[in-house]
């Protein structure tokens, strides 16, 4: 296994959330704002639009996305899954789970922190938040797991680490939530919802584990303004 110190993800940044997936949640101790870019680290001035997932929604969601993970590479003898601080681990425990109950076969399950790859790195302050640990991804199919897709920064900078820990025979990017508003090449295999937000709106996810309670997915943004 590859261990290397990881850097928090979930550091300031306006426009590009960070490491994790690319969403918060509002509540729950110790959320913080997620990698790529996010609004909501605006705090205060958003409010709650709309519930995305509820904990059945979500538990639906991760139940297809592996089976479709095992449908797309026949079988999961070779898969390895990544998860990326911090949502992104705890999704992919739980596709291992679930790919599990349906194949009967252990599937690998590392951990990575693609902070110190990130293009900008010396825009933020960044603090260790946990150990990359990835198991051997020679001649495997990788899957790297986030909770949020938004500008594409966080996966080119997870690919990044990823390669200098193997040579994988390919790899696959899996996300709970799809936002939009990329701004490079970078496009998720396997897609829990397609959600379309305006750039100002923020995608807050919640994970039991993480973050207490239950699961959900919301959209939050701007108070609307009414002359």
């Amino acid at each position: 296994m590859h261990a290397r110190d990881s850097v928090d993800k979930s550091a300031a940044d306006n426009h590009d959330p960070g490491p994790s997936g690319e969403g918060r949640f509002a509540s729950g101790a110790g959320t913080g704002p997620s990698r790529d870019a996010r609004p909501n680290d605006a705090g205060p001035d958003l409010v709650l639009r709309t519930g995305v997932f509820d904990a059945d929604d979500l538990r639906r969601a991760v139940t297809r996305i592996a089976h479709e993970i095992v449908e797309r590479n026949h079988g999961a003898s070779d898969v390895v899954l990544v998860g990326l601080y911090t949502r992104g681990v705890a999704l992919a425990r739980r596709l291992a789970a679930a790919i599990s109950s349906f194949e009967s076969v252990t599937i690998p399950v590392g951990a990575l922190d693609a902070t110190f790859y990130r293009d900008d790195i010396g825009l933020r302050a960044v603090a260790p938040i946990g150990p990359t640990e990835v198991p051997d991804i020679s001649g495997k199919v990788a899957v790297l797991v986030d909770d949020v897709l938004f500008t594409g920064r966080t996966v080119r900078a997870a690919l990044h680490a990823l390669l200098e820990l193997g040579r994988p025979r390919a790899v696959q990017l899996a996300v709970l939530v799809d936002r939009g508003h990329r701004e490079l090449p970078v496009r998720a295999d396997f897609v829990g919802k397609n959600l379309p937000t305006g750039a100002l709106e923020d995608v807050r996810v919640r994970l039991a584990e993480v973050d207490g309670g239950e699961d959900g997915v919301e959209l939050w943004g701007p108070p609307v303004v009414t002359p």
